[in-house]
Formats: C-alpha cells, structure tokens, sequence
C-alpha cells in the first residue's frame, strides 16, 4: 500500500460514510455504549441501517440495546454469511487490539472516527475538502517523513474508516520522550488534564531531574487521586483542581471520573451526563518561574488551554506535547496556533490505539 507524505496525493473518491450508506450487505455493530451511540447517532443522520449488535464473548449476556439483543460473534456468522463489522469503541488493550485485527482479515471492518467531544464536527469527505487548505499547510511544516506519513494516513484512515491505516506508523513512549523530547534536562513542568498523576509517573521514568511540577485536573474524583498521589511523589506537585482554559472564569463540566470528563457546549446537555461547575483558568495565573515542558491532554479544551499558556511560552520556550484527538478541526487548528507561537520544529506521533486516538503534536524550539 502506498505510503503518503503529502496530503496533496490523497485523493478517495468517497468517505466510510457514503461507502456503509450504498453496501448492500448487513452492517453489525461491534461494541455498545456511549462510542456506539455517537456513530449510531451519526447514522441516523446519513441514513445508514444497523442490523444487529455483537459483544465479546466475555461481555454477552444477551441484553437488550437499541432495541436488540447483543449476540456473540459466533451467533452473528451464524445469522448472516456476509456482513460489515463496525467497531464502536476505543482500546489500547493488546488482546482486544489483537482481536479487532484478527476480525478484519475475516470479514469487511471499519472504524468510525466520531469526535470525542459532543459538540465536535463530524471529519467526512466534506469537511475534508472544506479545510484541505489548511491539512496541506500542516503537512507542508512538519519536521520528518514520519510526522507526515502520520498525519496522512490519520487523514486517510478518518476518511475511509480502514484498519491498515491505524498499524504502520505508531511508535513507544521510548520514541517519543527519549528521541524527541529533551526530558533528561527537565526540571520544571506543567501537566495539564493530568488524571490521576499517570502521566507525571509516566514522564519521571524518563526525567530524573525532575522538580516540579504544576497540575490541573477539572474531576473532583479523579482530583482526589491526584492529591493523594502528589503526597508521596519525590518531586513537588502543585495540584489545582482547574480546567485549563484561556480565561478565568466558572464553566460546566460533565463530571464521570474518568478521562472523558469534559468542559461542555450545548449539545453535551442532551447525552445525559451528570453536569457540573468547575474552575477553568489560565496556565498563567497561577505559574511562574521556569517551564521546560508543558502537556496539554484537555479533553477538547487544548486551543484554549495553549492561549492560556501564552505568557509562560512566550517567556520560557518550553517544550510541548499537545493531544490532537478530541476534534476534528485540532488536526490543523492546534498546529497552525502553535508554529504561530514561534515553534520551529513540530513533530507527529501517535501510540497504538483504535481509533486514532493517543495522536500527539511535540513542538520543539
């Protein structure tokens, strides 16, 4: 298969979407939850019909969604001699991964990308060619052949929905912080949509110098963990329980615990999530001092976190890695603002996950 490195070559005729509207095979869901009902939602809109809902095997128990009863996989072969899987879910999990990739030799298999967040636009073949412009200015400024070999077939793989564009360029952690990232001489850091204090861990083992660091984690749950954490850290962890925004103000925020909780717009109200009042604030206002490394994993929120940064990045330079996922304007949008910010060098890598999720922009100067 050809491998792109300008978004220039792409040309695909149709998106997943036309292609599942015009098959004339049954289309079975794998998966249920929330993913499934974000691309169920999507398919209602484009007129593309589900025939049936499969699970693995560990998870069926034969409940009802949608209005249908989860089978198994062997059931569903049963039912049908030919079929399309749709995988409606996220998983880094080697076993399931292994799984997934084993169902797409068997069978037709795609994997729709829907926006993360809820007010998110929807990346087709229409928005592609809307923002085509902008794809290729992107591209055009990329630092290596593996940063827009990534970022063409992200574009690819969201356009056609095919598994083979996710498995040919993913990297380590090793490849990320140990060959682009100068971590081995951080000491002062900002992690922003720091979780439970996961990625802090994580980044240690590859800065020993570490000192500080300053923590924003919106979840007041999740915020516990976090603290808790920060007790027996052997570095300095100042925690805020904050969504980085771009401005100080009180917003609402869909609280779950986990790592989609979100700062919201006005569809999020309609998911049924439970809402809450949180803290957003600049990066600014409460950092000072020196900054050798800021992450930005927001969970949608990563445009106005960086414009929130501006005044520490504009005085210290620090190295960045920002999550490029959670929408789909972020595959031009936050590289465009952050080559703005004086950033020479912009790198693409992305770690084993379906869908194309964990894809991260590192921005050096």
């Amino acid at each position: 298969m050809k491998i792109y490195h300008s978004v220039k070559e792409i040309d695909v005729g149709r998106d997943m979407w036309q292609t599942l509207k015009e098959s004339t095979k049954p289309i079975v869901m794998y998966g249920m939850g929330n993913g499934a009902d974000k691309i169920l939602a999507v398919f209602s809109e484009k007129g593309i019909e589900v025939s049936d809902f499969f699970a693995s095997d560990g998870f069926v128990r034969h409940q009802i969604f949608h209005n249908k009863t989860v089978m198994s996989y062997a059931e569903i072969c049963e039912k049908y001699d030919d079929f399309i899987i749709v995988v409606s879910f996220g998983t880094q999990l080697p076993e399931v991964l292994a799984n997934i990739y084993r169902l797409d030799g068997e069978r037709e298999l795609y994997i729709p990308d829907v926006p993360v967040v809820n007010d998110g636009e929807l990346f087709d073949l229409e928005f592609f060619e809307r923002h085509r412009d902008e794809f290729e200015r992107v591209c055009d400024m990329l630092a290596d052949d593996l940063s827009k070999q990534t970022f063409c077939d992200v574009i690819l793989y969201r356009l056609t929905g095919k598994l083979e564009y996710l498995r040919r360029h993913t990297v380590t952690n090793d490849d990320v912080m140990g060959r682009i990232l100068d971590t081995k001489n951080y000491r002062y850091t900002a992690d922003l949509g720091a979780y439970n204090g996961d990625s802090i861990r994580e980044l240690y083992g590859f800065a020993p110098e570490l000192s500080r660091v300053v923590a924003f984690e919106p979840d007041a749950r999740t915020y516990k963990k976090l603290t808790a954490f920060a007790e027996s850290a052997p570095y300095e962890i100042k925690a805020y329980n904050f969504a980085a925004w771009d401005k100080d103000v009180t917003l609402e925020f869909t609280a779950g615990g986990n790592r989609n909780s979100t700062l919201i717009g006005s569809d999020a109200l309609k998911t049924g999530a439970k809402i809450k009042t949180v803290t957003a604030s600049r990066l600014d206002s409460v950092y000072s001092g020196e900054c050798d490394y800021i992450k930005y994993d927001v969970e949608g929120a990563e445009y106005e976190a960086l414009i929130g940064s501006r005044e520490t990045i504009d005085r210290e330079h620090p190295q960045l890695l920002v999550s490029l996922y959670h929408r789909s304007e972020d595959l031009y949008r936050l590289p465009l603002l952050v080559k703005a910010m004086g950033y020479d060098k912009l790198y693409l890598r992305r770690y084993e996950y379906v869908p194309a999720w964990d894809l991260n922009l590192l921005a050096v100067k």
